[in-house]
This record gives structure tokens, C-alpha cells and sequence, in this order.
């Protein structure tokens, strides 16, 4: 009997600003290739079906649940995950005043935090309170009760000035 084998493809994307080419199964999700494949492990599990966040990342300027994605859906785009936020130089101003607010407990859901108020803070550099627990609804916090939270973006977005 004829075993049915799936070809793994190559994608070429860009993530955190490097560019690779990535031998992946065309079934597997962005989280899954980011993880398992990369070996880039600060975009979280939590949920897998979309309604946390923690899987956050930024896909050619969208942020996206990278759970929902296929990996091969990356092809020629550019990913940023919370490992590209911060430099050589330190933390990103959203990474210290997590820190700085203690808007963090367990951490599952802090990557995906990030990396979406950062995407908030690139193209609104001085939102509301309103505004911030708007645009991170889509992130889902067991711990902090997200006032917090919503300090440390606020914090940043001042101090981004």
C-alpha cells in the first residue's frame, strides 16, 4: 500500500528583520514554526484557537494570532515577534514599564501584550485609555486584571515622546 507523504516547503520570510528560508510541513501554524521549527519561543501557546493572544506577532504590519496562521503563509513577509523588541542598547520603553508597573504575573500573556501595543503605539503614539483597552481586547489576561497593563502603555506612550 502507497504511503501518502506531504512535501515539506520553504518559506522565505523575515523575522525580527532577518531573512531565512524555512523547511516547514505546509499544515503546520506560524506559532508551530516560530517554536518548533526557529526555536524562537516568546510568542506563547495558550489557548491554540484564536481567543488569548498569547500567540501574538506582527505579519507585515497586522497583528495576528499566529495560532490561526499557516507558517506557509508567511512566504515573503515579515514577522516581528517580543524578541525583536528589544536592542542592543536594552529593554524596548513598552518592555520597562511592563516591568517598571509590574504589569506581568505569570507571563504567558505578556509577549502577545507587547507585541500588540506596540503595533498600537506605532500608529497611534498617543492613545487613550480608551483606546489601549480597545485595541488589546483581542489579549486575555488571567492574572493582572489589565489595569496594570493599560498603566504600562500609557507609561511608555509618554515616555516615547
Amino acid at each position: 500500500m502507497a504511503e501518502n507523504k506531504v512535501k515539506k516547503v520553504t518559506v522565505n520570510t523575515t523575522i525580527n528583520g532577518q531573512e531565512m528560508d524555512i523547511l516547514i510541513d505546509p499544515y503546520v501554524s506560524l506559532l508551530e514554526t516560530l517554536r518548533e521549527v526557529v526555536g524562537i519561543t516568546g510568542t506563547k501557546e495558550g489557548c491554540n484557537d484564536g481567543n488569548c493572544g498569547a500567540c501574538t506577532v506582527n505579519l507585515d504590519g497586522r497583528i495576528v494570532d499566529s495560532c490561526l496562521v499557516l507558517g506557509v503563509e508567511a512566504e515573503g513577509k515579515n514577522i516581528e515577534t517580543v524578541e525583536g523588541m528589544a536592542s542592543p542598547d536594552g529593554l524596548h520603553p513598552l518592555q520597562q514599564a511592563f516591568l517598571e508597573e509590574a504589569a506581568l504575573q505569570c507571563g504567558i500573556c505578556t509577549p502577545g501584550f507587547l507585541v500588540s501595543a506596540k503595533a498600537l503605539l506605532d500608529n497611534e503614539p498617543d492613545p487613550s485609555e480608551e483606546r489601549i483597552r480597545h485595541w488589546l481586547a483581542g489579549n486575555l489576561c488571567r492574572c493582572t486584571g489589565y489595569d496594570k497593563i493599560v498603566k504600562a502603555v500609557t507609561k511608555a506612550s509618554k515616555e516615547s515622546k
